[in-house]
């Protein structure tokens, strides 16, 4: 008997009811959808390309609604009788090309300020929203190359101040895939803050508990003497600061406050990183994607630069 393989089953489908009441739950489950670039069909009904990482992500919205005293089913699916292949493709690209369009007009807008007139941190926000639209954009809407040379013309004139010693070796590490150990908490959620933000603008993210898993990523914050962790007295975070020599007033901040809510050494007595450490820690609970709770910590990470600013 032949065994049928995820890649001869080309799309997942997720059916879901929700109770009427829960209307919270429902805006939070549908944000979930738009961020995962799920395509909602006239009938019933959500699709995605088939691929691992797009079933995590489903089976986990399936048992977040589940949890939700709702009903969900995921459910692999040959084909659609009324939406040919190159049809459910071309929507696919449509939808993509409708958030690329929007990322364009909000970058012409900042570029088009003077860098001293340009709101802080926006262009970060923007190249960080067209990771996102990259990991969904399943195939490949011809907008992505407008947005991303758009946006490398940006890097050029917004390159982040890096030291001396970080000059010579700092194209080492653009690009890059970086790993983690999964379930990240708030020294590596920073890290990876830290490395999109300042080290690798188009910086992913994996996970894993083995270094050599993935030979080509850089590692961080993890039980390897490769890559870059704790060293002495430092957490990660501030062995990255002090490795590529960063040179931002609000960064030597946050570093001080990662240091002791990582540590609890309370060596510069900052007390913020507890609540943020908390959340954190609540998130975790939730059962959410590693990929989710790291983003949702960088992101918690880049409102606490702006709010030093």
């Amino acid at each position: 008997m032949s065994v049928t393989t995820q890649s001869e089953i080309p799309w997942l489908l997720l059916v879901f009811s929700l109770p009427a009441r829960r209307a919270s739950q429902r805006v939070e489950i549908w944000r979930k959808l738009q961020r995962y670039g799920m395509l909602p069909l006239r009938s019933s009904g959500y699709v995605l390309p088939n691929n691992p990482v797009n079933q995590e992500r489903m089976e986990w919205l399936a048992t977040a609604i589940r949890t939700y005293k709702g009903q969900a089913s995921v459910v692999q699916v040959h084909g659609f009788d009324d939406l040919p292949p190159e049809q459910l493709k071309q929507l696919f690209v449509e939808a993509r090309s409708h958030d690329y369009q929007k990322l364009l007009h909000e970058a012409k807008k900042v570029l088009a300020l003077s860098p001293a007139r340009r709101p802080g941190g926006r262009l970060n926000r923007i190249r960080r929203r067209f990771l996102e639209l990259q990991d969904i954009d399943f195939f490949g809407s011809p907008l992505r190359a407008k947005v991303e040379a758009l946006l490398a013309k940006a890097d050029k004139a917004d390159t982040p101040t890096l030291g001396r010693k970080a000059s010579g070796k700092s194209g080492e590490y653009v690009n890059r895939l970086w790993m983690t150990r999964p379930r990240p908490g708030i020294d590596r959620v920073s890290s990876a803050w830290l490395i999109r933000r300042f080290i690798d603008p188009k910086a992913r993210f994996v996970f894993g508990a083995e270094p050599g898993a993935h030979a080509d990523a850089v590692p961080f914050d993890m039980f390897c003497p490769q890559g870059f962790g704790h060293r002495g007295e430092d957490c990660t975070f501030e062995t990255l600061r002090k490795e590529f020599s960063i040179k931002d007033s609000r960064v030597n901040r946050i570093a001080q406050i990662i240091h002791d809510a990582d540590l609890g050494d309370e060596k510069f007595g900052r007390v913020e990183g507890q609540g943020l450490d908390k959340v954190l820690n609540g998130w975790a609970k939730q059962d959410l994607p590693d990929d989710e709770l790291l983003q949702r910590g960088m992101d918690l990470i880049e409102g606490l630069h702006e709010s030093l600013g």
